[in-house]
């Protein structure tokens, strides 16, 4: 039998956590794994306008990566007792070595950046975005509820990993990078 895509238990404003703990949908713990979803939906857009496809399997690594969290955050961690899978170390370090082999092959940044330059280069730059306000409400949730530190260093790293992308690709399509020089 197919799961029905509604349930009717959520017509009231609220939601349940895994483990069975009500919340209102506004809860900053919803934010935060909805904020996740959001973010998966920008790197699905981002890995369909690349070709490279290396970047692509790293992409759907990161889309994978992104359930995991969204598992764990959608998690109450005082009732859960459901078997959820996590990050490792390991996911932290991918990003690492695809930072590090990225900046081998760019030229040294003197300036900022504007965003933009390429489309695809703007879907990375937006999608960076996305990550950081998915760090900001994930930092807000652990001020108050458990979180596991490592999902706050995979986003952190991930957001580190998309600029380095958005100038990669700045640099793979020929768009021109635009440094940033404020008017004194």
């Amino acid at each position: 039998m197919a799961l029905k895509i509604y349930t009717k238990t959520g017509d009231k404003g609220q939601t349940s956590l895994l483990g069975g703990t009500r919340v209102p949908k506004h809860h900053i713990r919803i934010e935060a794994y909805g904020t996740v979803d959001e973010l998966n939906s920008w790197i699905g857009l981002l890995r369909d306008s690349i070709t490279d496809k290396h970047v692509q399997g790293i992409l759907i690594e990161v889309q994978d990566r992104l359930f995991t969290m969204g598992s764990s955050l959608a998690s109450d961690p005082e009732k859960s007792k459901v078997k959820i899978p996590h990050l490792s170390e390991e996911d932290v370090t991918l990003f690492e070595k695809e930072i590090d082999a990225m900046d081998a092959v760019l030229p040294p940044m003197k300036n900022f950046v504007l965003p933009g330059g390429h489309q695809t280069v703007s879907y990375c730059h937006i999608t960076r975005c996305v990550c950081r306000r998915v760090e900001r409400r994930v930092i807000h949730l652990a001020e108050n509820e458990q979180v596991d530190e490592l999902v706050i260093k995979y986003l952190n790293r991930l957001s580190d990993y998309l600029f380095m992308l958005a100038r990669k690709l700045t640099q793979d399509l020929k768009a021109t990078e635009v440094p940033w020089k404020p008017k004194m």
